[in-house]
């Protein structure tokens, strides 16, 4: 099992800091496991994957806004996809060689829990050329009024 630092890459601690027990009572067992172990939910089984609800995507462990629908796209791969979060600082970025080679790791700056990964360089037709791939169990979403 793999267990997340309790601070940022600088060394500083993450601004929440979340009781894991509190967390184990409140989530799914699969939402824990994703957030709080690394864990990734099955391909094409999350509720956002193909949602066009007009929204904020909020972290289900800390509610601290992450990504926008306006940046959300759909790139086939399984899990929601977006081309940036919705400010540079809502993420941390990681190098993560847990399948034997590098990935870039997406976590909360807020909380430190895991949301998945980015892609660079896959031609989407998106402005950044990245793809943020985004368990949806990670993320709670704040419809737009009137949506």
């Amino acid at each position: 099992m793999h267990e997340l630092p309790k601070q940022l890459p600088d060394g500083t601690p993450y601004p929440v800091q979340l009781d894991d027990d509190d967390l184990r009572r409140r989530l799914e067992p699969l939402a824990f496991h994703v957030l709080r172990q690394a864990g990734t939910e099955p391909p094409f089984s999350g509720e956002y994957e193909n949602t066009e609800t007009e929204g904020v995507y909020r972290c289900r462990a800390c509610d601290a806004e992450l990504f926008r629908s306006e940046a959300k796209f759909h790139s086939g791969c399984g899990w929601p996809s977006f081309y940036e979060p919705t400010d540079g600082d809502a993420v941390v970025l990681l190098v993560d060689h847990l399948l034997g080679y590098p990935r870039i790791e997406v976590r909360c700056r807020n909380c430190g829990s895991h949301l998945g990964h980015v892609f660079e360089g896959e031609r989407y037709p998106v402005p950044t050329d990245q793809r943020w791939c985004i368990n949806s169990v990670c993320l709670t979403l704040e419809p737009r009024a009137g949506s």
